[in-house]
């Protein structure tokens, strides 16, 4: 299998890799985590500017027309450096539920505005109750003559704060756990009875509980047919495996490389810690858990790009490899660091909390599992 990126493809990853090396320095980074809104707006804006936020759209809405192996070079380059700026919830989430949903309005409307940076979006999914079950959905949408009224919470909100719209997933019909009756609708972030409370998670980012007290939204607001939006939402679910695993993928490398770094500096007994033994069997075993790692992101993505029918138990065995060597990684990086390793001033604390994030967005490996089991066995 040819695993070469084309000229394009180069061309992003070099772009993404330039901007991150000389305008994302950990520096910059820690005072874009310290402001309220965790997101440099200028920077947001220059990601608009170079192309990036066009990416994954379609060209007839002015997009870059890009699949899944573009967006992952991105992505992995995002991750060596935090970039912290709502790539994913954005363009990932939000602007990929508008372009994979059928209502033709929003794409035409919203599309052209997420590639200018003008708008940004989040997808209320999670609740209190759900952990990583995307169908276990409380909040109600009730027909009102041609408006819909929802009711319930959101919670660990990506990018609420910053948010010109929510696509919010709410119940039409069905028991509470039914892939049935669920529906998934634009609701503008200004819409009277939208409660927010933001909070910091340990990464830097800046989510927030969203409660929504009769809120009502026009009926043609729907991205799909109500009632039939779970397909969308397992297909943005993938799609967010796909992104999430690349940067993962490039934290895991950069944790690798720093730490060969810092041992060939660290002095103990008179000798540079690197030419002990031990230790470089300890970072050639996080080198191949790396190795390993992006071998199944690049089956993954070759498989979602190729539509194979297997491609789940890609998506599941690469979700779980994200989380167990993920662990394994930052783990090693921290120990072999010592105390330094999860200070606020290092880097390689941050990475490492980064990839405990990832770990648990859209289920940690335990969930996966059990999926994984189920698809494979099932009889």
């Amino acid at each position: 299998m040819n695993f070469d990126f084309s000229e394009e493809q180069v061309m992003l990853r070099d772009s993404v890799a330039r901007y991150v090396q000389d305008d994302y320095d950990w520096d910059t980074r820690r005072a874009i985590a310290a402001t309220d809104q965790a997101m440099k707006a200028e920077n947001w804006q220059t990601f608009a500017e170079l192309g990036w936020l066009s990416v994954p759209f379609d060209e007839a809405h002015g997009g870059f027309g890009g699949g899944p192996v573009d967006v992952m070079v991105m992505m992995e380059e995002f991750g060596k450096g935090l970039v912290l700026e709502p790539y994913f919830a954005t363009v990932i989430l939000f602007g990929g539920l508008i372009q994979k949903g059928s209502n033709q309005t929003l794409k035409d409307n919203l599309i052209p505005s997420i590639i200018d940076g003008s708008c940004q979006g989040a997808y209320a999914y999670v609740e209190r109750q759900s952990r990583f079950v995307m169908n276990d959905v409380t909040t109600t949408s009730v027909a009102q003559g041609s408006d819909r009224i929802i009711n319930g919470e959101k919670v660990v909100v990506f990018n609420a704060t910053n948010a010109n719209y929510f696509v919010v997933s709410a119940r039409s019909s069905g028991e509470q756990w039914s892939e049935e009756g669920l529906s998934l609708f634009l609701v503008p972030a200004d819409a009277e009875g939208i409660e927010l409370v933001s909070y910091r998670l340990m990464d830097g980012q800046v989510v927030a509980n969203v409660r929504f007290n009769n809120v009502s939204v026009p009926a043609t607001n729907a991205l799909c047919e109500e009632g039939k939006a779970w397909p969308l939402m397992q297909a943005i679910a993938e799609d967010a495996i796909l992104a999430l695993s690349a940067e993962a993928v490039g934290v895991m490398g950069q944790l690798n490389a720093k730490t060969v770094e810092y041992t060939k500096t660290r002095e103990q007994f008179g000798v540079k810690i690197s030419v002990f033994q031990a230790l470089q069997h300890r970072m050639v075993d996080t080198f191949m858990s790396y190795e390993q790692t992006k071998s199944l992101l690049y089956r993954a993505v070759c498989d979602v790009e190729a539509d194979k029918p297997d491609r789940r138990e890609s998506l599941l065995a690469l979700k779980i490899m994200i989380d167990k060597a993920g662990k394994h990684i930052y783990s090693e990086a921290i120990q072999l660091h010592g105390g330094m390793g999860i200070t606020d001033e290092l880097d390689i604390g941050h990475y490492a909390k980064r990839l405990m994030m990832i770990g648990t967005t859209f289920g940690d490996s335990m969930h996966h599992m059990g999926e994984f089991r189920e698809l494979r066995y099932a009889s």
